[in-house]
């Protein structure tokens, strides 16, 4: 997969999951995962939670645009080819085939969790506030699930930068 085509898929994917009785399938998970709530509570959460996996191909496509503007794909689209194919391979942490859009919660978390680390750099990245929905979907989904999630997104940063300084490693020449 290459830049912006997964976007596509990913779109696929989530009005797939809709399709599949969705949005009550992701009602009866909040009600599940925020017992302690009201119904109104709850059924505003069902409303960010949908908002949240609706704006993740805007996040994706954003931060490649980004990236292109500034000069940066080659580095940032590994990131975001990383965060793609979680979002669309069929076995995950909460599978979307049978769990539908409460499926794509964890998916939508690593992507943020992801885009949420490029802006620790020295430069802000894409200057969003993604702390909100970062703290949103950790309420949504289980402590063990976005441990595993954060390591992965840690994981996949620190295996860039290994690639990165292995490939200056090869091109540079001693001075």
């Amino acid at each position: 997969m290459t830049s912006w085509e997964g976007i596509p898929d990913i779109l696929a994917v989530i009005e797939s999951a809709k399709a599949r009785n969705g949005y009550q399938a992701l009602q009866s998970y909040v009600a599940k995962m925020l017992p302690e709530a009201d119904k109104r509570d709850r059924d505003e959460a069902v409303e960010v939670a949908l908002e949240v996996i609706e704006s993740v191909p805007v996040f994706l496509a954003s931060a490649r645009q980004e990236a292109e503007d500034r000069g940066l794909s080659s580095v940032v689209n590994p990131l975001l080819d990383c965060a793609e194919r979680y979002y669309l391979q069929p076995f995950d942490l909460i599978p979307e085939m049978t769990q539908g859009l409460p499926g794509l919660l964890d998916d939508s978390y690593l992507v943020i969790r992801i885009l949420q680390n490029l802006e620790y750099g020295s430069e802000s990245f894409l200057d969003w506030d993604l702390d909100y929905p970062v703290r949103f979907l950790d309420r949504l989904i289980d402590r063990s699930i976005a441990d595993r999630l954060d390591l992965i997104a840690f994981q996949v940063m620190e295996e860039l930068a290994l690639d990165r300084e292995e490939l200056w490693q090869k091109i540079s020449h001693p001075a």
